[in-house]
């Protein structure tokens, strides 16, 4: 056994997977070092994967040669495309997960990866040369060696578990927490922050009564997440439930507040505002006597139930009494209780947008750690920081997605750029050009920058350019195809749209509402016949209507983002003296110089820094 690597990945959640797997598929020796390989990105709160703005994340780690898309889909016990009332810029697939399949699955893909290697212990020091890291040493005492080192501790650094008055050391439930590291940075020069997190209850599905509960069935035709060809669908759904609490259970809630550490004083931690504690809840919406909650499985072969909605960190007993209130839940069985975590975390404004650390050289930071809420979300940086440090070992430039290419590069840019003052959370309406960034032509966007940095194989590429091909030739083809009154008159009559008075091209008519290439198929032989001679698929046909019907608004954003990105080519230099413009105002100055942008592009997302400020850059850039 060597003790020697490129690249050493600390943490084997869903950042720490997906950044090992990424190092070692391009060709990286890489050792994956995580407490415990029976957990490999193990679901520790919410069963699920995807869901607003996450579900196209996951989408695009998939398109970039990522695993967790492949994953989610074998594992997947329901599956539902959020929003699909709405335009297609919002459509956001979600797949309720078998928890343990899905832990276990990963760990067969990650042994199954050339040049991965893996080691259960746990890292308690980063060996560091000349402002370089070096290597790590163990909490058994080994010391590895390696030319990288990617940190996705998750919440397990300094973490401590809160149920009530009872505080306990721990990354999470049944797990210890990770000391030393938080320490080392803090000495190394790095700052260091508290964040919280929670989780609810988990309920025995035995002690609950379902008849009394209101069903939520996934997709009539369910999708999935991948697009390789190597994955199926999920062939029959499991449901989830809706769930109410009332004033009785609020009231029990609230007789528990005085023992509750949020608001007690003892967790320091800032919580996440978008998945708060239903005791948060009830202080923020006191004048609300219900909340709808989702009782959702944790798997296809066990009783244990996750309720979304109720994460706690009340006493245990409150959590009980106030649960067994709930209409159903009146025997209610608890596997465990709701608790909440306070662990370690970096302002993520020391990082590069590469997420290399700007204090040590060859030192990655991605996930919880860069204060993230979310598996997606941790994924994506993991994906990002493992390519990152192949490129760095290679003496290539980084790979940095712009906002107009990714929701990736959305995340990472708002948490380098921003900072984070809450636990950071994907929305769509973070991205200023989501109409570019659909979950439906995520692989067309990123599959050929993968490729080209040799992540995404051959096979993989291949498919998406057959794919785009076969959109462009279907939306070439409809420009063509002229149709008379009569063609469509029964299908018109059908949806209750407008009556052609005059031949027109079939391209126009799909501009209607209402109006769907499979629907126009089953009335027009010759749109049929195209569809069926040319393969073209389901995934192929939609994204060829969502072209046809949004071109107008998908030109305009492309238009708005092609004149940002003119300020994302103006480069600045890393050690440019912003103190000697004192046409600045001193915030800016102060920001520019903590933060240090790369490009005026980034320099004008700054808080702080105004238009005014950046009319003053580009004037002393010669723009």
């Amino acid at each position: 056994m060597k003790f020697e690597y490129d690249i050493i990945v600390v943490g084997g959640g869903h950042a720490g997977c997906e950044a090992a797997a990424a190092a070692a598929n391009m060709g990286c020796r890489t050792l994956l070092i995580t407490m415990d390989m029976g957990k490999f990105a193990q679901m520790s709160c919410n069963p699920a994967v995807g869901g607003v703005a996450k579900g196209q994340i996951v989408r695009e780690i998939d398109a970039m040669g990522g695993y967790t898309g492949i994953v989610t889909d074998r594992t997947t016990l329901q599956f539902r495309m959020l929003n699909r009332s709405k335009g297609p810029a919002m459509w956001s697939p979600r797949a309720q997960c078998d928890k343990a399949r899905f832990s276990l699955l990963w760990r067969e893909m990650l042994e199954n990866t050339q040049n991965l290697y893996l080691w259960q212990d746990a890292v308690t020091a980063l060996q560091i040369e000349q402002n370089t890291v070096a290597g790590v040493t163990t909490r058994m005492g080994v010391q590895f060696r390696s030319k990288a080192v990617i940190l996705t501790a998750g919440t397990f650094l300094e973490g401590l578990m809160h149920i009530g008055r009872t505080h306990v050391p721990g990354g999470r439930a049944g797990d210890p927490a990770s000391h030393g590291l938080s320490a080392q940075l803090a000495g190394l020069g790095f700052e260091v922050g508290r964040m919280k997190t929670g989780t609810p209850a988990r309920l025995d599905a035995r002690s609950i009564d379902f008849s009394r509960l209101e069903e939520q069935q996934g997709d009539e035709t369910p999708g999935k997440f991948s697009y390789s060809t190597d994955t199926e669908c999920i062939k029959k759904q499991i449901p989830c439930y809706l769930v109410y609490t009332s004033k009785e259970v609020h009231d029990i809630l609230r007789s528990g507040f005085a023992d509750s550490p949020l608001f007690n004083g003892t967790i320091k931690g800032i919580g996440p505002r978008y998945c708060p504690s239903i005791e948060d809840k009830l202080r923020t919406f006191a004048g609300k006597d219900s909340h709808q909650l989702f009782l959702e499985p944790e798997g296809a072969d066990t009783h244990e139930y996750y309720l979304n909605g109720f994460s706690s960190s009340l006493p245990w007993n409150i959590q009980v009494a106030a649960l067994q209130k709930i209409k159903g839940f009146e025997n209610v069985q608890l596997y465990r209780p709701g608790y909440a975590i306070e662990y370690d975390y970096f302002p993520p404004t020391q990082l590069y947008h590469s997420l290399e650390t700007k204090l040590i050289g060859g030192l990655f930071f991605a996930g919880q750690v860069n204060g993230t809420t979310g598996y997606e979300e941790a994924a994506a940086q993991g994906l990002m920081a493992g390519i990152n440090a192949v490129l760095k070992l290679r003496d290539d430039e980084p790979l940095v997605l712009r906002r107009d290419e990714s929701y990736i590069g959305v995340l990472i840019d708002d948490l380098v750029t921003k900072g984070v003052d809450e636990p950071y959370r994907m929305f769509t309406s973070r991205a200023e050009y989501r109409i570019l960034l659909r979950q439906d032509n995520a692989d067309i966007r990123l599959t050929p920058i993968s490729y080209k940095i040799g992540l995404a194989n051959e096979k993989r590429y291949r498919k998406t350019m057959q794919k785009k091909s076969s959109v462009e030739s279907l939306i070439s083809f409809v420009r063509q195809l002229s149709v008379t009154p009569a063609d469509l008159e029964e299908y018109l009559k059908s949806i209750e749209s407008t009556p052609l008075t005059q031949g027109r091209k079939l391209y126009d008519i799909i501009l209607r509402n209402k109006i769907t290439l499979n629907g126009l198929a089953e009335y027009l032989p010759e749109l049929a016949d195209f569809i069926f001679e040319n393969g073209c698929s389901q995934e192929v046909i939609e994204e060829a209507e969502i072209q046809i019907k949004y071109h107008g608004y998908i030109e305009r954003e492309r238009h708005i983002a092609d004149k940002m990105t003119r300020l994302e080519n103006i480069r600045i230099r890393p050690d440019f003296n912003y103190s000697e413009l004192t046409s600045l105002s001193i915030e800016s100055r102060q920001k520019l110089t903590r933060i240090r942008p790369s490009t005026i592009g980034q320099a004008s997302r700054i808080p702080g820094v105004s238009p005014a400020d950046i009319n003053v850059l580009l004037v002393y850039f010669g723009r």
